[in-house]
């Protein structure tokens, strides 16, 4: 690999402290040779043609926690080639997939599959999870341990919560024996058994079926209470209402945890679903104006720790159903950086919050060295223009499942290039 110089950049990398004008060396090796304001063109070899980026930005390969691929079972809505694709073209170089798969991943096997096909197939960094419970059925528990040992970063039951309290103490009692990390996707079943959309006014007016938010805060609140006897390695997946956030306030002072949001529930609201689209079908549901703007203020006050894409790839046959037979999930690996950039656009959060919770935090929750700019690191960045416009058109999203819940929106701010481990794999 040859020797690559970019100058004249925008700088941004939260775990290093850096926002500066200034540019970057990959070495031959892929590695990050030097950063920041020092590397310009009176520090490089005369013969060296320097990129010039003419005031792109550069951020560290983003970190997505939250990312279901169809593999195996489900190759028909995803596979590890399309998923790495579609990450690529939105400056994604690491994800954290969900077990929720056919065959499940719970056993050391189907985790020796998985990470043989994810290194075949796929370009970008694979974090596999596993299963909490055996065949995601919420009785019996997987092996942490043997699991752990074969690289497996966390264990979550995905889309499913754990709802018996008994089995979570023990989850939790051996997650802190070894050090796991628990993701728990918060919602009580009964509470929002057949629900579609947010409990409200506009689930009435639709006559559907609606989701409380009491479903989500009473799940946290039972876990943080057992957090406070058992403390181990515990995220919250996602947050989707103000009450919650309530909450979240009030027990950082007692108990150490983290917590995530999804973009969707950071950028739109239970409104946009209008005539009964299935598209905005999502767990959890899009919820008030109210709790969107009270997750955007979560993130400015370093309550909620890292941005998820929520990628639920669906083919179009299972969404354009009815409200009530359509799959729930969107994919989204493709939009996140540029929906969550509207967020500095519009004024709402500075742009290094926005970056901090997209890389350097999850990777920080992950335990691994990702999301970041660090000099001796694998060279995993992308090169984004901050102002460029475009519009979401599904026949040109590069996912194998084209539900994307934001179809026609007009975004500012585009991903031009994408490098892992110094090679450019993604170009436009």
């Amino acid at each position: 690999m040859k020797k690559q110089y970019f100058i004249n950049a925008n700088i941004i990398d939260p775990y290093n402290s850096i926002s500066e004008v200034g540019g970057l060396i990959i070495g031959e090796d892929g590695k990050i040779e030097a950063v920041g304001k020092k590397v310009n063109t009176n520090n490089l070899p005369t013969r060296e043609k320097p990129i010039d980026l003419k005031g792109k930005y550069i951020f560290p390969g983003l970190v997505d926690m939250r990312v279901f691929v169809g593999e195996p079972g489900y190759e028909y809505k995803e596979n590890f080639r399309t998923l790495s694709n579609a990450a690529l073209s939105g400056g994604v170089t690491s994800v954290v997939t969900m077990p929720n798969t056919d065959p499940i991943i719970d056993n050391v096997s189907i985790v020796d599959f998985l990470k043989r096909r994810g290194r075949d197939k796929s370009k970008i960094n694979i974090f596999p999870c596993a299963s909490l419970t055996k065949n995601i059925e919420g009785t019996n528990m997987t092996e942490f341990g043997l699991l752990q040992k074969k690289g497996i970063i966390a264990f979550t039951d995905g889309v499913k919560t754990i709802q018996n309290p008994r089995l979570m103490s023990r989850i939790m009692n051996s997650a802190k024996d070894l050090g796991c990390l628990i993701m728990q996707h918060a919602e009580d079943y009964e509470l929002a058994k057949n629900g579609m959309i947010n409990s409200g006014i506009i689930a009435s007016k639709l006559g559907l079926s609606g989701i409380p938010e009491i479903a989500e805060r009473i799940l946290i609140e039972r876990d943080l209470t057992l957090l406070e006897k058992v403390k181990c390695r515990y995220h919250i997946s996602q947050l989707s209402s103000q009450k919650s956030i309530d909450v979240i306030k009030q027990r950082k002072e007692v108990v150490k945890f983290t917590s995530g949001v999804s973009i969707n529930n950071l950028s739109l609201n239970e409104n946009d679903i209008g005539d009964f689209r299935t598209f905005l079908k999502l767990s959890p549901p899009l919820r008030r104006e109210e709790d969107r703007e009270a997750l955007v203020q979560g993130l400015k006050d370093e309550l909620i720790d890292v941005i998820v894409s929520d990628h639920k790839p669906e083919d179009e046959e299972s969404k354009r159903l009815t409200f009530s037979q359509a799959a729930t999930g969107a994919s989204g690996i493709e939009t996140l950086l540029s929906l969550s950039l509207e967020l500095y656009h519009n004024g709402s959060l500075k742009l290094e919050t926005i970056i901090k919770a997209l890389t350097s935090n999850p990777a920080k929750i992950l335990k691994i060295n990702k999301g970041n700019l660090s000099i001796g690191n694998d060279a995993d960045l992308c090169i984004v223009d901050l102002d460029k416009p475009w519009i979401v058109k599904k026949e040109k999203l590069v996912s194998k499942s084209k539900n994307t819940s934001i179809e026609d929106k007009k975004l500012q701010g585009k991903v031009t290039n994408t490098f892992v481990k110094g090679k450019e794999l993604f170009k436009i």
